[in-house]
């Protein structure tokens, strides 16, 4: 049962969940979308930077979260050096990458002594490190060592913008199309930027070089070497793990014969995979009800015309992890008026391939025929090396256990998903979005280089699903924590299409655990609002609902950690029923 009050109050509707919760980081150091009003019928965010210190400049704002502004000075304009065949049969090719005369490299290495700073995985995390440390010293030499073939680059765009570039070629340039219309490379940096070894070593001015294509299998710290899967060692002086984190699979899914129809989406290879396939598939499905997997079902239902797109997951609604419940089954709505076949509360209990086929037989008792599986339900964190290392690793959390300073041994630091750290005001956390691999890098990278700073900015997220659905968070986000949201209330205007205030009303529900909570009254408009997430009365964690530009106050109040007697208030300083501000504004 729900027990409800209505309380008059201008202009808002105040929901209230005991057992819903959700988690958003809202300012970010590298939103690179944060999209207006007037640019949401393209999905696209342009982010604006919220560190001080990238707005004076001092180094570049990375795409933001996810996998989420303003210009970016580590960007290659332009057609990609790294062009690679697309298509499935690459799961069938020789090796990706094979770092030329490595033996002669990692001699250079030897004779040279330690490396100043090495660090570990060719993501973000690792860049933004890479950035910081020369900020703080600008003649360091950096060795970048990375699994994949490519030079370090942003994933958030591999399930955003790249789906909804008009050009559709993004397979093949590597590139998409900003909010303003100019290209962006998906690469912070082209290849011509990394030094060979020899140049580096060289260089009385340092940089950075990168070996790719190898695979670190144990960190020793008390030597200060790293180990390589073909044998090689490389001593460093400095190191930072960045190993990202890995999709997870379901049991359904790890048979061999569905390999090549299945799709485990991470990476650069994984979008050119799944690039191909869909301009040649009828139907496809989509595992999974959370960020990763809503944004991939409605971009391939945006890019491909005539593709049957079926999002399949086990929660009432999409994001019902970390979204209220109300809001949850709302999105799921406005997700179906996107194309996307959505079928809630179901599973996969096994899958079967038949010829070139698929077979998904569901928990609800049906079966689905697809042409290809996309399977997002989550990552891992990647600490593979953490027993050869002898590495903490966090029981509850998972990831490398590290202090407030992102350090987990003398001289070895970690950041991205793979780093449990301490928060001062929220306590032990891992996150793996975009823009905590920003944020925990640049600390790293500091550190390491000299600076003490503890973990004290907030990373967030973000998510478009399509026009009328985009969100930015900041904080705990989890849809188990208690809520309280706070919506502008509208009504459309029938000549010019822009919602209006009317009279509003505050609603206040209160649920037990147990119970159900209510579905969403269809008069219900969950346009524009901001949701709290309380732990202990304390606000913990924001999300702002199409509501843009405001990242820093959330984040203020995210960092205050103090309860208030009337929350309305505290959703009025993020003015709901303001009109949009103009882009330019936005951006500044």
């Amino acid at each position: 049962m729900v027990a409800g009050y209505l309380i008059p109050l201008r202009n808002l509707t105040l929901l209230r969940n005991k057992s819903s919760i959700l988690y958003c980081p809202l300012n970010i150091i590298n939103r690179q979308y944060s999209v207006r009003n007037v640019h949401r019928a393209n999905f696209r965010r342009n982010s604006s930077t919220s560190s001080d210190a990238l707005k004076k400049g001092k180094w570049p704002i990375f795409l933001g979260l996810s996998l989420a502004g303003g210009g970016f000075a580590a960007y290659l304009l332009g057609k990609s050096s790294q062009e690679k065949k697309s298509g499935s049969e690459q799961e069938d090719e020789e090796p990706l990458y094979v770092h030329e005369h490595l033996a002669e490299d990692l001699a250079l290495l030897s004779d040279f002594g330690p490396v100043p700073y090495l660090l570990v995985g060719a993501g973000s995390a690792s860049f933004a490190a890479y950035r910081a440390i020369r900020t703080r010293d600008p003649t360091a030499k950096i060795l970048i060592v990375g699994e994949e073939p490519f030079v370090p680059y942003m994933r958030p765009p591999l399930s955003k913008e790249m789906w909804f570039d008009e050009k559709a070629d993004g397979a093949k340039s590597l590139s998409f199309s900003q909010w303003n219309g100019k290209n962006r490379s998906l690469f912070y940096e082209p290849e011509e930027y990394f030094f060979s070894i020899r140049e580096l070593l060289d260089s009385k001015n340092g940089g950075v070089s990168i070996i790719r294509g190898k695979k670190v299998v144990k960190v020793d710290a008390t030597q200060q070497t790293i180990h390589l899967d073909s044998g090689e060692k490389i001593s460093y002086a400095k190191c930072l793990l960045a190993t990202g984190s890995r999709p997870k699979n379901l049991e359904a899914f790890e048979g061999p014969s569905l390999k090549k129809h299945v799709t485990l989406y991470r990476n650069i290879r994984d979008f050119q995979k799944l690039d191909a396939v869909s301009k040649k598939a009828k139907k496809v499905a989509v595992i999974g009800g959370g960020l990763l997997g809503s944004e991939l079902a409605v971009g391939l239902a945006h890019r491909v015309k005539g593709l049957d797109v079926v999002q399949v997951f086990p929660e009432k609604g999409i994001m019902g992890k970390i979204l209220p419940e109300y809001l949850g089954e709302w999105t799921t709505e406005k997700v179906r008026e996107e194309g996307v076949k959505v079928i809630p509360n179901t599973e996969v209990k096994s899958a079967k391939r038949n010829e070139d086929k698929v077979t998904l037989h569901l928990s609800n008792g049906k079966t689905l025929e697809v042409d290809h599986v996309i399977v997002a339900v989550g990552a891992e964190p990647d600490t593979e090396i953490a027993k050869a290392s002898k590495l903490e690793i966090d029981d509850k959390h998972g990831g490398f256990l590290v202090n407030t300073e992102m350090e987990a041994r003398k001289n070895l630091w970690v950041a991205g998903d793979a780093a449990c750290f301490y928060d001062p005001n929220l306590g032990r956390r891992r996150v793996e979005h975009h823009d905590q691999a920003i944020v925990t890098g640049k600390l790293a990278g500091g550190n390491m280089a000299g600076d003490n700073n503890p973990y004290l900015h907030q990373s967030m997220f973000w998510s478009d699903l399509g026009p009328t659905v985009g969100f930015e968070a900041i904080g705990i986000i989890d849809a188990a924590l208690p809520t309280v949201g706070v919506f502008a209330k509208t009504t459309p205007v029938t000549d010019i299409g822009l919602p209006v205030a009317e009279s509003v009303e505050k609603v206040a529900t209160e649920t037990k655990e147990e119970e159900v909570l209510r579905s969403p009254n269809p008069s219900d408009k969950y346009n524009k609002g901001v949701v709290f997430y309380l732990r202990d009365d304390i606000i913990v964690g924001i999300v702002l609902w199409n509501v843009f530009s405001k990242m820093q106050v959330a984040r203020q109040i995210v960092n205050e950690a103090k309860s208030f007697e009337d929350i309305t208030e505290v959703a009025k300083l993020f003015e709901l029923h303001a009109q949009p501000e103009e882009e330019e504004d936005l951006l500044k």
